[in-house]
């Protein structure tokens, strides 16, 4: 049977070498592997873990080497990464054990001659109490404890200021928790739970419930189509917009299609829905989750946002949830965190252009919600306020209360009560 921690350095490996996502090159690993379910438990819990605290890992790894985190193999690098992580937060792993795997992991790898400085790194650190020493300024302390870029803090400093920008580090290093929305065309309550085949689900409300463990896409609630997963967010995103029975909508930017399919619950199957992405093969995952929900009032096309598409009709409402540096949910997608801020530079405009072609297709008296799963300003406030400052026919219109909160026109929703990161405002066009 395959080595867990074999298999998650190996999988460490791959996702910081070729920059793909952690969930996908995860469940990839997990799918072709011979592991049982602890074994499971275990590589996931490692994987996650390091990829998390990368930045507090390597600052202890950077202080015990005698060389630089630069200078070192990826492979014996990522499994001194995994030794730290279970000496450092898993409690149920023993100090020497997590020592004497990692050199094992050495050996089993072919990095025998690196098994030394492994065992000395690790049993030095288990000497020195296991401490972290974190640096005197406050930017740098952030960055290591909470393992998230120095840029990164800065951002959401600026943003925020430093008490809520430590919160929402803090929460993103919590236990990520899955949500999913009851379809409750397909079933009642009592049949969902009741379908979940053993996996408990905590009630949010009647639609929303959180999910702790368990392989949901296995039971038969699943295969029935009486949920399907979203974040408390989204979903609230959907109800902003508010479609109805009587509605045209488009979802401009939709896929995976979590919105889409809460958006035509709300609607009760009926209205019409088109719903677009630049891809075929993502549109595609549109209509195979339309087809399990049983959602037949989707049109789901390949079509770029960016672009005006004269044979499209006009809508009553219009989703534009566009492309965005997705670090509202660095909880679930921890390795989003660590790319180059400069690298989101050219989002806003990308944003605006997307929302200005939207408002193409939109009908007079109709609205439109403009959001994203970020909580940069930079992507948010900033890109509606061009928007409305450059489009006298809009208005804007406020937003509905939102678990107990009023926001306004404009909402950025933070976590833990909202799940993730999001933004949300709302226009009306007028003329």
């Amino acid at each position: 049977m395959t080595d867990p921690r074999y298999l998650a350095v190996k999988l460490l490996d791959k996702t910081f070498g070729s920059g793909s996502y952690s969930n996908l090159q995860l469940d990839s690993g997990l799918k072709t592997s011979d592991l049982d379910e602890r074994g499971k438990k275990l590589c996931s819990a490692l994987y996650y873990g390091v990829i998390e605290r990368r930045l507090t890992l390597d600052y202890i790894i950077d202080g015990l080497s005698s060389r630089s985190i630069e200078k070192l193999d990826s492979i014996v690098l990522n499994i001194l990464r995994c030794g730290v992580y279970q000496i450092m937060y898993m409690d149920s792993v023993p100090d020497n054990a997590a020592v004497n795997e990692s050199v094992s992991l050495a050996k089993k790898f072919r990095k025998t001659s690196a098994s030394g400085m492994v065992n000395a790194v690790l049993r030095n650190f288990i000497r020195s109490g296991k401490k972290l020493k974190l640096p005197k300024d406050s930017v740098k302390a952030a960055s290591v404890k909470y393992s998230a870029p120095e840029e990164f803090v800065r951002s959401l400093t600026d943003d925020y200021g430093s008490e809520t920008a430590e919160l929402f580090l803090a929460h993103s290093l919590e236990k990520n928790v899955t949500y999913i929305r009851r379809n409750h065309l397909r079933c009642t309550e009592e049949e969902l739970l009741a379908a979940m085949d053993g996996i408990e689900a905590e009630r949010l409300n009647e639609h929303c419930f959180a999910v702790q463990s368990g392989d949901i896409t296995a039971t038969e609630a699943f295969k029935k189509g009486f949920f399907h997963v979203q974040g408390i967010a989204s979903q609230l995103c959907c109800q902003a917009l508010a479609p109805d029975e009587n509605d045209i909508v488009l979802d401009i930017c939709a896929a995976p299609g979590g919105k889409t399919f809460t958006m035509s619950e709300l609607m009760n199957g009926k209205g019409q829905i088109y719903a677009f992405d630049l891809h075929e093969k993502r549109a595609e995952l549109i209509r195979k989750g339309a087809e399990r929900l049983g959602l037949n009032n989707i049109k789901a096309a390949a079509g770029d946002a960016t672009k005006f598409n004269p044979e499209l009709p006009k809508f009553t409402k219009i989703l534009c949830d566009v492309p965005c540096s997705g670090l509202g949910v660095i909880c679930s997608k921890p390795e989003i965190k660590y790319k180059d801020i400069s690298d989101f530079a050219g989002l806003p405009d990308i944003q605006y252009t997307i929302a200005c072609n939207a408002l193409n297709y939109l009908e007079v008296g109709g609205v439109l919600v403009y959001s994203t799963c970020t909580v940069r300003k930079a992507e948010n406030e900033a890109v509606c306020e061009r928007f409305l400052s450059e489009h006298p026919e809009l208005e804007v219109v406020e937003l509905p209360e939102m678990l107990g909160n009023s926001f306004g026109t404009m909402a950025t929703l933070m976590p833990p009560k909202y799940g993730s990161g999001f933004f949300i405002s709302k226009f009306r066009k007028v003329r």
